[in-house]
């Protein structure tokens, strides 16, 4: 499905951040999720314009079975961080953290981003300057953090 559409999301000037297929109440969804290096970002017009492209792609190659509604969203400002990709994007910005289990007594952790692309560990510095490490596999859920 990505080596499908990918093309079109790129020949309109925007790159597939996510895909995401999931169930949200009764209906099934396909969720596109694209991204920009435009200073102002994604807005609905471009959503609008990438799933009036890419919608008879997926009618054509049919990669899904069942019915489903297609959506076509912003990663938005607080995106969420699911590959090695998106914290190397990220590399840098303020995130927040929850483990699987606790480390150091906590399963939360927020600060300043330092990915390691190479050892592919995530660290985290605090306000305090400290540093906490984790490996990429023992994070649940990981958002940047928008501070006004």
């Amino acid at each position: 499905m990505y080596d499908a559409i990918a093309p079109v999301v790129k020949g309109l000037g925007f790159d597939i951040w996510d895909i995401e297929y999931k169930k949200i109440g009764a209906d099934y969804h396909l969720i596109v999720t694209i991204d920009s290096a435009k200073e102002e970002g994604v807005d609905i017009d471009d959503c609008e314009l990438v799933h009036r492209a890419i919608d008879p792609v997926l009618d054509e190659t049919d990669p899904i079975e069942d019915s489903y509604y297609l959506d076509v969203s912003s990663p938005g400002i607080e995106r969420t961080l699911r590959t090695k990709e998106h914290f190397s994007a990220c590399n840098g910005e303020k995130i927040l953290i929850k483990l699987f289990s606790p480390q150091n007594g906590k399963k939360e952790f927020s600060g300043v981003l330092e990915y390691d692309t190479e050892m592919s560990s995530v660290t985290i510095v605090g306000d305090d300057g400290e540093k906490n490490t984790f490996a990429f596999d023992d994070i649940a859920k990981a958002n940047v953090c928008f501070d006004i």
